[in-house]
């Protein structure tokens, strides 16, 4: 349970061998119920992912946590079934048990959309918080009464300031996606919110990188937290190549035409700077490629037709899927073959959560890069990131521009 205050020193970390050896855990060995287990069997969850061993028994005791793990990784289930488990089904427990934040709409939805697929026949209602949606229906829904909430911190503070949601009975606290969560700004709004529920609560923290302000955080909201550390050396997935273009800029759109056409992905995300641009694309491509299998996804667009375009990615009827970062951690479709990073990403994190929406749960991705000369600094910044090269491939009919002059970089060169 948590305290204003927190001690980082003991922090546990796994190392390669502990990873190993909680590979070959099942379910069955961590400490939950027989309700539960035959729930995730019935999910379709055959063995516990390494942060789903390491974060589960430890949550189920009770401590705080800080899950470092980057996406695709399993950690939504690692804090859902503990928190399902946990929940008290008395009917003298008033108001919301749970509380998960996380930056996005389309996270929160998804997250959601887990407890109910884990909860199975377990009594409990779950709700998604947040923005673009009627204030008035969640004002019907708290009122009637929510054991799990889950919501993006502007909306749950607006509820607190109306009076409409009542932290006091919250018992557990999440933090998904911190790190995302501080990079959007939503830092004032979650301490807002952390000093409003009760402090004897167990605060989990899941995050894919840990700055000095979310260290700054746990120091000041959680107590005595356990560092779970999931996070390899490098940032670049091994179920994921990796590879770039180097492209004028007037030709980036013939050459996205020919590699969707070469590559026929199963379902791919091209991810785009803006919200405008996002859109030009999106008209460009419903004009040339497929009308019917391209849809789009930026934070222009209301809230319903947001939902609409997410519900028919992930039911598989759109193919490709044109987008702002809005979705770089709002979402989680296993089938995801290809990224393809129309605009190559002005922060390297950001290229890191793109990248991470394929090869999630060992499944293999492809990720394409188009870069200008002009980007190059850009591109430099993002291996240095991952800890990696991109590797530079090329593309029949498209012009390929060579300001790269390093050695050790040509050797990096490939041909598809």
């Amino acid at each position: 349970m948590t305290g204003a205050t927190a001690n980082l020193d003991n922090q546990t970390n796994v190392t390669k061998k502990t990873e190993k050896r909680k590979q070959k855990l099942s379910f069955d060995t961590l400490g939950l119920d027989p309700d539960l287990l035959a729930t995730v069997a019935k999910a379709g969850y055959e063995k516990p992912t390494p942060v789903q061993a390491g974060l589960i028994p430890l949550a189920l005791e009770g401590f705080d946590l800080i899950g470092q793990a980057r996406t695709g990784t399993g950690k939504t289930a690692a804090f859902v079934l503990p928190i399902l488990q946990l929940l008290e089904s008395e009917t003298d427990v008033n108001g919301p048990q749970a509380l998960v934040l996380v930056p996005t709409r389309e996270l929160a939805v998804q997250v959601q959309t887990e407890f109910e697929k884990l909860r199975g026949d377990l009594p409990f209602r779950c709700a998604a918080i947040y923005g673009g949606h009627s204030l008035r229906t969640q004002m019907i829904q708290l009122k009637q009464g929510l054991d799990v909430i889950v919501g993006t911190p502007g909306r749950i503070l607006d509820h607190l300031k109306r009076g409409t949601l009542n932290p006091s009975s919250v018992t557990w606290l999440v933090l998904d996606e911190a790190d995302r969560m501080l990079d959007i700004g939503f830092r004032p709004d979650i301490e807002r919110i952390l000093r409003q529920c009760p402090k004897e609560r167990q605060t989990l923290l899941l995050s894919a990188t840990l700055p000095a302000p979310i260290l700054q955080i746990a120091k000041q909201y959680m107590y005595r937290p356990k560092l779970i550390n999931f996070s390899t050396k490098s940032l670049a997935s091994e179920t994921i190549e990796q590879f770039y273009f180097s492209v004028a800029e007037q030709q980036k759109y013939d050459l996205l035409l020919k590699l969707l056409q070469r590559e026929n992905p199963h379902q791919a995300i091209v991810f785009c700077r803006t919200k405008m641009g996002t859109q030009r694309l999106f008209r460009k491509l419903e004009r040339d490629f497929d009308s019917s299998s391209v849809a789009t996804i930026h934070g222009d667009m209301l809230q319903n037709q947001r939902d609409r375009t997410m519900k028919n990615f992930r039911e598989g009827g759109t193919k490709i899927l044109v987008a702002t970062d809005v979705v770089g951690r709002g979402i989680d479709v296993s089938d995801i073959s290809h990224i393809i990073n129309f605009d190559i990403p002005q922060l390297s994190d950001d290229y890191v959560h793109r990248v991470g929406r394929t090869g999630r749960m060992g499944r293999q991705g492809i990720a394409f890069t188009l870069v200008t000369p002009v980007e190059r600094n850009l591109l430099e910044g993002i291996e240095k990131r991952i800890g990696k090269p991109l590797i530079r491939v090329e593309i029949e009919g498209i012009e390929s521009i060579d300001w790269l002059t390093s050695p050790g970089r040509r050797r990096y060169r490939r041909a598809l």
